[in-house]
């Protein structure tokens, strides 16, 4: 029964006031503000004039000023509708902000999900996200191709090293003996004598040589080519490097074939264009035939000087072609011949070449292999 009591005089309170409170608006809206906005509109838009009524006595009238509350109506109207133009502008920019950060964070969330894990791109991205999509496949396959030419890259300079670790053992081995021979044996027949030297100098120069491997392999990853062009009298460049490789050439019993245009010029660093006809034409000596003759045209096309060097040998299969321009890439597998090298000698070319804006290229067939390149002129 008291809680019940409790119960009602709260509810006769909570009415009490509701009603003093109504009255109270009640009485603000109506005659407090009433009163305010009648006294406002009675000083701007009505005036007072006198007029006889039907008695013929002078009385007060008013009346409203209609054009004063047309202009001002009109001015509020317009600065109400530039506010509410303003208002809708930068709320749709807003929603629009909102709306584009939403996006871009969902993309952004799909693209590191798509990233990061191993599946397809429709499991990742909706049809909306087309676009995204498709650059995405292209970004991701273009990297995991980069990753796979990098990671067979480091298997081939793996192997290089290892086979020139092991290499290394078999003329320092050499060497050791037959001037422990020497050593030993002082009154060893001039004949013989001079046989073991030789074979010991032998020996040195193939050791020199594999060293040198070494070097080419480690300085490749810290070198940074960078050119400076100028104006290189090309047809005189490689008479002059078909001369300066003659004793080469002889003693593999190759001859220097030239086929080339006179007054060729092009805009290149001399020093890095040479090293590029000297790797081509060292990889041309040591696959070609021994008595064949060794090509070397130059031309003016165009727009652009081309040059080839070719020799006559082995066709280059197809899948070695392909990959004859890659790093640590050698034609030749058997680390006992001569030839190969580090396997730097193409690829660098072929940077250098394109660092000049130009081009390179191999093809091998009927015996034939040439080199292709095109510079600028």
């Amino acid at each position: 029964m008291k809680i019940k009591l409790q119960k009602l005089g709260i509810l006769l309170f909570v009415t009490f006031l509701g009603m003093v409170v109504c009255y109270t608006a009640l009485n603000f809206f109506d005659i407090t503000l009433n009163g305010v906005f009648l006294d406002w509109f009675d000083r701007h838009f009505m005036y007072k004039y006198e007029v006889l009524n039907a008695s013929g006595d002078m009385v007060s009238a008013h009346d409203i000023n209609w054009g004063k509350l047309k202009s001002s109506f009109l001015i509020v109207s317009f600065f109400l509708i530039e506010a509410w133009v303003v208002t809708a502008f930068l709320t749709a920019q807003i929603s629009a902000r909102k709306a584009s950060k939403k996006a871009l964070t969902e993309a952004e969330k799909k693209i590191h999900e798509y990233m990061t894990k191993d599946a397809d791109v429709e499991e990742i991205f909706p049809d909306n996200y087309k676009d995204i999509a498709t650059q995405m496949l292209a970004i991701k396959t273009n990297m995991l191709r980069n990753e796979q030419t990098l990671r067979e890259e480091a298997l081939r300079k793996n192997d290089l090293i290892t086979y020139l670790a092991h290499d290394l053992k078999t003329p320092l081995t050499s060497i050791i003996g037959y001037l422990s021979l020497l050593d030993e044996i002082p009154e060893m027949p001039e004949k013989q004598r001079k046989k073991y030297t030789k074979i010991t100098l032998d020996k040195a120069q193939r050791l020199e040589k594999l060293i040198n491997e070494f070097f080419e392999i480690t300085h490749y990853n810290l070198q940074q080519i960078s050119l400076e062009k100028e104006t290189v009298d090309l047809s005189y460049m490689l008479f002059q490097m078909a001369d300066e490789f003659y004793p080469i050439l002889q003693a593999h019993g190759n001859t220097a074939k030239l086929e080339i245009d006179e007054n060729l010029t092009v805009l290149a660093d001399p020093i890095e264009l040479a090293r590029v006809f000297n790797n081509i034409l060292k990889n041309a000596v040591a696959y070609s035939s021994p008595d064949t003759p060794i090509k070397i045209q130059a031309k003016k096309e165009e727009h652009h000087v081309q040059i080839c060097f070719s020799n006559e040998g082995k066709t280059i299969p197809k899948q070695k072609l392909d990959s004859i321009f890659e790093k640590f890439f050698r034609l030749d597998d058997a680390r006992a011949t001569n030839t190969g090298g580090a396997g730097l000698g193409l690829a660098i070319a072929k940077e250098i070449v394109t660092l000049h804006n130009g081009t390179i290229s191999a093809s091998s067939e009927n015996g034939i292999t040439a080199f292709l390149i095109t510079l600028p002129d």
